[in-house]
């Protein structure tokens, strides 16, 4: 199954949580301002201009499975010092030559195979490259899945939500040395008027696609009702890493 195309603008309109979360995965780089990094996962861009003023003589490669974040993120960051590209980290990237870090926030809970996904991100980096990411792990979103069972539903292969020993064994088994992996805990008050639209653009994005305007709103309000507060449980899983 290729990515799923995102409302990117509705995106970047409630992406104020992935955008502060960003800002602690960035900094854990360390860049002298002049390398090439990959920013895997790079949604409409606002993570992506933390990392350009990171690197004043370098360059980004700004990927993302869906196009309509990546025409946003091109939008807000023109083409001085960033090139863009819709690909599925399920599959071998085409980057060339290797880059000298990878970044990554909230997006590698999306992908269903995190073994193929850490050797296709380190078939494109070089040896010692940096790996720093982080998205939801183990016991992410526990009330919206719990409101899901209750209408019937499930978040069932649509969501990879890992551990942090689980990872380190998938790292080290896909080239990677140097490896710290945590979680913490991050509950995400949301104004009311914007629960339901987060729902159904961002923690329920792929369980309402295909669904009519409509009907996605109806889900949404079904979930927003089973939850006890105008909040998203998040519990993030954090990253880091070096290619062998």
């Amino acid at each position: 199954m290729s990515p799923r195309d995102w409302d990117a603008a509705t995106y970047d309109r409630l992406a104020a949580p992935m955008t502060a979360w960003g800002r602690a995965v960035v900094d854990r780089l360390e860049l002298r301002g002049d390398e090439r990094v990959l920013d895997a996962g790079c949604g409409t861009g606002r993570v992506t201009a933390m990392l350009r003023e990171r690197l004043p003589e370098g360059a980004i490669v700004a990927l993302d499975g869906s196009a309509s974040m990546i025409e946003v993120a091109r939008d807000r960051l023109g083409d001085d010092g960033v090139t863009y590209l819709v690909a599925d980290l399920l599959r071998p990237l085409p980057i060339d030559p290797p880059v000298d870090a990878v970044l990554s926030t909230a997006t590698f809970h999306w992908i269903p195979d995190h073994d193929a996904l850490f050797a296709n991100l380190a078939a494109v980096m070089r040896p010692g490259a940096q790996l720093a990411a982080q998205c939801g792990g183990r016991g992410n979103i526990a009330s919206v899945s719990a409101a899901l069972r209750d209408m019937g539903e499930s978040f069932e292969g649509s969501k990879h939500f890992a551990g942090p020993g689980e990872t380190r064994e998938r790292l080290e088994r896909t080239g990677f040395a140097d490896i710290d992996t945590w979680m913490q805990d991050e509950p995400t008050p949301l104004d009311p008027d914007d629960l339901e639209p987060y729902l159904a653009t961002v923690a329920l994005g792929d369980h309402v696609d295909g669904m009519s305007h409509d009907e996605r709103r109806a889900f949404a309000h079904e979930v927003a009702i089973r939850l006890p507060a105008s909040a998203i449980d998040y519990v993030r899983l954090n990253i880091t890493a070096r290619r062998r």
